[in-house]
């Protein structure tokens, strides 16, 4: 039950966030590059393999070769494919390849559309932190102050 409101919490939060974004008269390309960044500014050193189970919680692509994998409530992953992989913003769902319950850098793939995407990297990311933040974001922006203003 836990698990579900914190779920559900952190997708209003992230889709609060998102209208006020489109909101914003910020073009498109510019908020997808911002949401790029923000992944990247809390995703840690590249790791060699993760440990999964079998299943992702949800996956997110942020840009023609980069998505950002939920194994489990604060536990996400930036993964960066190689070309020519493109077509992760337009796939409705992706597989992971895995060996042994572990999906290794340079060696396993993401699938989507029949293709095989090499993976190149993968870099944890302290998606709670990040979770925190925006929420404090949002807080701000509602309370009509600046963020990151005192």
């Amino acid at each position: 039950m836990k698990d579900a409101s914190l779920k559900f919490r952190t997708a209003w939060l992230l889709s609060a966030l998102a209208l006020l974004a489109a909101c914003s008269g910020i073009p498109l390309k510019e908020r997808e590059q911002q949401e790029r960044d923000r992944f990247q500014a809390y995703a840690g050193d590249p790791v060699d393999h993760i440990t999964w189970l079998g299943r992702f919680d949800s996956w997110q692509p942020i840009g023609r070769h980069e998505l950002v994998v939920w194994t489990g409530v604060n536990e996400a992953y930036l993964i960066k494919v190689a070309p020519p992989c493109e077509d992760l913003e337009f796939a409705n769902r992706i597989g992971l390849t895995s060996t042994a319950g572990t999906v290794s850098a340079r060696f396993d793939f993401v699938k989507v559309r029949g293709w095989k995407c090499q993976i190149e990297q993968i870099r944890p990311v302290d998606y709670k932190r990040m979770w925190q933040d925006l929420r404090k974001e949002l807080q701000e922006a509602k309370a009509g102050k600046e963020p990151g203003a005192s």
